[in-house]
């Protein structure tokens, strides 16, 4: 919205006690029941915007190891980022006190230039500090312009606004961790997915793009983008209980013999046992993969034979996405198979190794599959 102070701007009134008790149960009880961190800081910021009746408002974080402040989240606008310390939410989250002015052009700590570069006239702000579990200033709630007929904050504006903050700091800090747990998860299996690749010879980079095939798979059969992406966090595990095996069968290269392949074979049942007990989300979607993705759709695979969809929908996606990805590898039993071959074989096993559905998407998305696969492929010879 282009605000000049010799405009007519839409004037709105303060919310009535009825209707601010309305926001903040509506919007507490969005934020408790969301653990995605951008979907947090949109529903504080527009809790904030509506409570107080302003025109917007920007939720403002510390990035400590850039020693800068920004915003995922405002109103109008993208990503902002700015020196810590700086402007005006930099010294309301250094001293920790909340700021309100009516006029940000007669206050000499206020920053024109991105009013400036989108035609905005910032007039009235006010700026509070929220604080994490410690007490800590972990951010700031910023308001623009009062949309009411007086165009400025009051004090009972700035006592709502500390009310959001305060709920706000709190729980973004939960989600805060909660995402931080689930990235260290994420990195752990990518890890681990990898250091059970490389004891079989296999670039970390097989992980990758078997990751990434899954998370195309599964949104070309419409999954949500939480679930395809819970997928391609989990499918790095697919192979882990390779760790088990020994080596003079993992890098074996010739055929194996019956034994050798039957030992060969419990790695799926041993990377399952090694996931399936605990109590988070990815790491029981890592066991399911695990578990299946060996499984054949007319129910000759192991380690259960199982058939059709009693196959998980997170194994059969792998294991298209780990087959198509493994024949076009060069490994130590084998050189590496020419595209049409593959596309060739993933067509022939249609209805007999893979299910159809996830055959048919794969054919769909391709192009986005190759593209994958040229941007994470191997360096020659990366392994030894």
């Amino acid at each position: 919205m282009h605000i000049d102070p010799n405009e007519e701007i839409s004037i709105r009134t303060d919310l009535s006690s009825e209707q601010m008790l309305k926001v903040i149960f509506e919007y507490t009880a969005k934020i408790a029941n969301e653990k995605n961190l951008e979907s947090v800081l949109i529903l504080m910021a527009n809790m904030g915007r509506e409570m107080i009746v302003a025109d917007r408002c920007t939720v403002w974080l510390i990035d400590s190891a850039r020693n800068e402040l920004f915003t995922a989240v405002a109103h109008g606008v993208g990503e902002i980022r700015i020196p810590y310390g700086s402007g005006l939410v930099g010294s309301a989250i250094s001293s920790g006190k909340p700021i309100f002015i009516d006029d940000a052009y007669k206050d000499p700590r206020h920053n024109p230039d991105n009013d400036k570069k989108t035609g905005y006239r910032t007039k009235a702000i006010m700026t509070i500090p929220f604080r994490n579990n410690e007490g800590e200033v972990i951010g700031a709630y910023q308001a623009i312009n009062k949309m009411t007929k007086v165009q400025t904050f009051s004090a009972k504006d700035m006592e709502y606004l500390s009310l959001a903050a305060s709920y706000s700091g709190k729980s973004l800090e939960s989600i805060m961790l909660h995402q931080e747990i689930i990235e260290t998860q994420k990195e752990i299996i990518v890890a681990m997915g990898e250091i059970g690749e490389s004891r079989s010879k296999e670039t970390g980079n097989h992980v990758k793009r078997v990751a990434q095939y899954s998370y195309i798979l599964a949104l070309g059969l419409g999954m949500s983008n939480t679930e395809a992406e819970l997928l391609r966090s989990a499918s790095p595990m697919h192979d882990i209980g390779k760790v088990a095996i020994p080596d003079a069968i993992l890098q074996k290269p010739g055929k194996l013999t019956d034994e050798e392949y039957a030992i060969m074979k419990t790695h799926s049942d041993i990377g399952h046992h090694l996931l399936r007990n605990s109590k988070r989300q990815l790491m029981q979607a890592a066991s399911i993969v695990a578990l299946h993705h060996h499984e054949k759709w007319d129910g000759t695979g192991y380690p259960r034979g199982l058939k059709g969809e009693d196959i998980h929908i997170y194994g059969r996606i792998t294991a298209v996405a780990d087959v198509f990805d493994a024949l076009g590898s060069e490994r130590v039993y084998k050189a590496a198979w020419k595209l049409d071959r593959i596309l060739a074989l993933l067509e022939g096993e249609r209805g007999r190794h893979f299910d159809p559905k996830v055959v048919d998407v794969f054919f769909e998305q391709l192009p986005k599959i190759l593209e994958v696969r040229d941007r994470e492929a191997d360096i020659l010879h990366e392994i030894k």
